[in-house]
């Protein structure tokens, strides 16, 4: 699982079939203190996550293990919302503390 913040959306009105209902989500990675870091991601939402939320995303395989995305085509899947977030006992994020 990574950390990262939902930049924005990807709407795509022609899609397979199979992905029909889901949203997709534009990510950027964050590292260990809470800062952007390398390119982003587009990724299903399995969650309701939204603009500006700091979530946990898998990649690879372990983007088809959710519920929402078993046996479908995608590469990264947001299944989390991160409430907060320590490191070494900081706190470097808390939802809606920001």
């Amino acid at each position: 699982m990574l950390l990262a913040r939902v930049q924005g959306t990807v709407v795509a009105s022609q899609k397979e079939p199979s992905m029909d209902g889901f949203k997709f989500l534009l990510v950027r990675p964050l590292d260990e203190t809470g800062a952007e870091t390398g390119t982003a991601v587009v990724a299903v939402d399995a969650v309701g996550a939204g603009v500006g939320e700091v979530v946990l995303f898998a990649t690879g395989s372990a983007a088809r293990q959710t519920v929402a995305t078993k046996d479908r085509p995608c590469d990264a899947v947001v299944m989390a919302i991160v409430d907060i977030f320590e490191v070494g006992g900081r706190e470097v994020y808390r939802k809606g503390g920001e």
